[in-house]
């Protein structure tokens, strides 16, 4: 199936998708998905295969190719991702990574970075930045935020009236240390 869904719009595109998915099932066939709809890709597959220059750069599960990139390109190229140098973490994280030297480019999506009352505890590592957009996205607002040299997004699930830092405003950002995925270094 090369791009079935291109012409479609959001609401039959989704509709089509489940059709397909429950078609494949029921007759129990295997379907070569061709796409550029990332997130169909992800939703209709079993199995993932990113090319980057007609070679194949990673081939997994979308779940696990979206936890656990192998590559810059793939980190950049499925879903969204803060893709950052070993440099550009040290000018973020500075002493809090002491005595865990990283030499590798990392990849932090998103939804793990959260905005911070104060500077992160122990568990955590983070920095501070200036708020330059805010886009509302519906169910999340997307952040940019510059920071130590680097712009990072942070994606924030819209629930409630609470309240959200505007453009101009000065931020503290924290994430886990684990949602930090070590990617290959670039060839």
């Amino acid at each position: 199936l090369d791009e079935p869904l291109g012409a479609l719009d959001l609401k039959l595109r989704e509709q089509m998708q489940v059709e397909l998915k429950g078609l494949q099932r029921r007759l129990g066939i295997t379907f070569i998905y061709v796409t550029h709809d990332q997130g169909e890709a992800l939703s209709m597959s079993d199995r993932v295969a990113v090319f980057n220059h007609g070679r194949v750069e990673q081939c997994d599960p979308p779940a696990v190719l979206y936890a656990r990139p192998r590559t810059p390109f793939v980190a950049g190229f499925v879903g969204t991702a803060n893709v950052l140098s070993a440099a550009e973490l040290g000018a973020l994280a500075g002493a809090a990574l002491a005595g865990a030297p990283i030499d590798h480019p990392v990849s932090i999506r998103p939804e793990h970075i959260a905005f911070a009352a104060a500077r992160p505890d122990d568990g955590e590592l983070g920095c501070a930045g200036e708020v330059i957009d805010v886009q509302f996205h519906g169910p999340t607002s997307r952040f940019e935020v510059q920071a130590a040299g680097a712009r990072l997004i942070v994606s924030v699930a819209n629930r409630g009236a609470t309240a959200r830092p505007a453009v101009g405003d000065r931020v503290e950002l924290a994430w886990p240390r684990d949602a930090m995925i070590a990617l290959e270094a670039p060839a």
